[in-house]
């Protein structure tokens, strides 16, 4: 087993991060919190391009339902910066259908991005951590899995709750070899993904949500570089609750 390090301060000063989603809106806050907190970031995303104001941060497109494209990727980040030391999941779509609406395409196209888009980098990176002695990934959840859904459809429960499942699969595997795992499990944020939940079936930021208002993009980003960052060197397989305390587990 490798010998864990004890925890310290939230920091990645010469660590590589991969990103995916990054274009996104949690995903682009989550890739620029990693930069200033000292990381080298590999952000990805399908978008052809995307601008990142910050000298640490490269793009790269990139689709995570390819596990060809995830192979040759993680294998051309460790050939130019010889290893990963955390892997962000951010990669994610939503359908807002009920059951009986809901067409094979339509779950196809969820599970394909929310769950393949999170197993085909993860076992891609899994090697790459087990063979450093050490490695943080941390994929986004939802509140949606553990609650059966705020305003999204059971593809998306679904997708979300196997993408649960399988991170801790992975930090239970993994905690030998020093690979760590851990969900965060948002709860509504205001990205454009979201804007049709907000719209539709959202609960009242005075109401439903203690806190008093959605979560900003910042609140989960801030909440992932812990995870990745040496603050956290004790805590894996957890599903961290961003939510606002709309749901006290």
């Amino acid at each position: 087993m490798s010998l864990i390090p004890v925890s310290a301060p939230a920091r990645m000063d010469g660590k590589i991060a991969f990103v995916t989603g990054a274009a996104g809106g949690i995903g682009r806050a989550t890739t620029l919190a990693l930069a200033e907190a000292g990381a080298t970031v590999i952000a990805t995303d399908i978008a052809e391009t995307a601008a990142f104001d910050h000298p640490a941060v490269s793009y790269r497109r990139y689709d995570v339902t390819s596990r060809e494209e995830t192979d040759a990727l993680v294998a051309d980040i460790r050939s130019e910066h010889g290893r990963i030391d955390a892997l962000i999941l951010c990669a994610g779509t939503i359908s807002h259908r009920p059951l009986g609406e809901s067409t094979d395409e339509e779950w196809r196209a969820i599970l394909d991005v929310n769950l393949m888009g999170v197993v085909n980098p993860v076992r891609a990176v899994f090697p790459v951590m087990a063979e450093q002695g050490m490695g943080k990934m941390v994929a986004l959840g939802s509140i949606a899995a553990k609650i059966g859904g705020v305003a999204s459809g059971p593809s998306y429960v679904a997708a979300k709750s196997a993408v649960h499942g399988l991170m801790k699969w992975v930090a239970k595997a993994g905690a030998p070899q020093g690979v760590y795992a851990s969900i965060i499990a948002p709860g509504p944020v205001e990205t454009p993904m979201w804007e049709t939940v907000t719209q539709r079936a959202a609960p009242s930021a005075n109401g439903n949500v203690p806190l008093g208002r959605f979560g900003q993009p910042e609140d989960i980003a801030q909440a992932i570089l812990f995870l990745c960052s040496p603050a956290s060197n004790w805590i894996t397989g957890t599903v961290l609750d961003v939510n606002g305390g709309m749901l006290m587990d």
